[in-house]
């Protein structure tokens, strides 16, 4: 069965069409070429059956993409008036995309779009960690989430403790999803050119989810850590209970955050939050 009724526009005749301009304002980069976009979505997994959400879709180049795989719908969240009307006019060839006008860092996507669900988005890249963030919250809600981000954050997302890139999202994705950079994307394959190199990287929620206040205790744990990441922990610790903390929890309190596993992290969190309940 064809996946639109009647073929939709080349994507270059579309940007003309409805001024799609790229907004550095809104972050956006389009990519444009089939082949890359069609890797992309094939990145994303299986998505036979799923409702994938799209963050910022452009031109529609990714969502004609999702749109081939199995997915049993897509919904493709849009901040700017010119491409909602872009990807509305392609929404009108197929019952399968539902096309939301909204601000993505404000959408409660889990009421928006029921279960199971999955997220494939090239993101601007001026949300983009912010957004991760948000979603990591509510990592449960999602089957996976298959990103776009500048390298410099892909590789903090997916970094091995010791090394520079390591840091407060490295822990906060590892502990809640397997993450894996899937591809590298070079600056000359988006219109306009960024200034950096892009990557995709997938996460994939663990089974297990901690409890809110879990949550929460290792967030407050890890901007102490990495908020004085030159301090040993110790020192960046000492307002959560400093060298008593980390007895508890049997680490050198000489130690620097840039050190810890992603299983330390969860061993400090389990200290503080014992330490807390007296």
């Amino acid at each position: 069965m064809p996946v639109f009724s009647a073929p939709p526009p080349p994507l270059r005749e579309i940007i003309a069409q409805f001024d799609l301009r790229a907004d550095k304002s809104l972050g956006q980069h389009f990519l444009l070429e089939p082949g890359l976009l069609g890797r992309i979505a094939a990145a994303a997994g299986e998505l036979a059956g799923l409702n994938v959400v799209e963050i910022g879709p452009g031109p529609g180049g990714l969502t004609r993409a999702l749109l081939e795989t199995g997915a049993a719908h897509v919904t493709a969240i849009e901040f700017d008036p010119r491409a909602v009307a872009a990807i509305s006019a392609l929404a009108a060839l197929t019952p399968r995309l539902t096309v939301i006008q909204a601000d993505a860092m404000r959408a409660d996507i889990p009421a928006l779009v029921p279960a199971p669900r999955a997220i494939v988005a090239n993101l601007p890249y001026n949300i983009g960690t912010p957004l991760l963030v948000r979603w990591l919250q509510q990592a449960a809600e999602y089957r996976s989430m298959t990103l776009m981000f500048q390298l410099e954050v892909a590789e903090r997302i997916c970094a091995a403790p010791d090394t520079s890139a390591y840091g407060r999202i490295s822990v906060l994705s590892q502990w809640l999803c397997d993450v894996a950079m899937q591809m590298r994307i070079p600056a000359g394959a988006f219109a306009p050119p960024p200034k950096v190199e892009s990557a995709l990287v997938r996460l994939v929620p663990k089974p297990a989810q901690p409890a809110r206040r879990e949550l929460k205790a290792m967030e407050r744990l890890t901007a102490a850590a990495f908020g004085q990441r030159r301090k040993m922990l110790r020192g960046a610790l000492k307002s959560l209970g400093g060298t008593e903390l980390l007895a508890a929890a049997g680490i050198d309190p000489q130690r620097r955050a840039e050190t810890l596993s992603v299983v330390e992290f969860e061993m400090l969190m389990r200290a503080m939050l014992a330490r807390e309940a007296g």
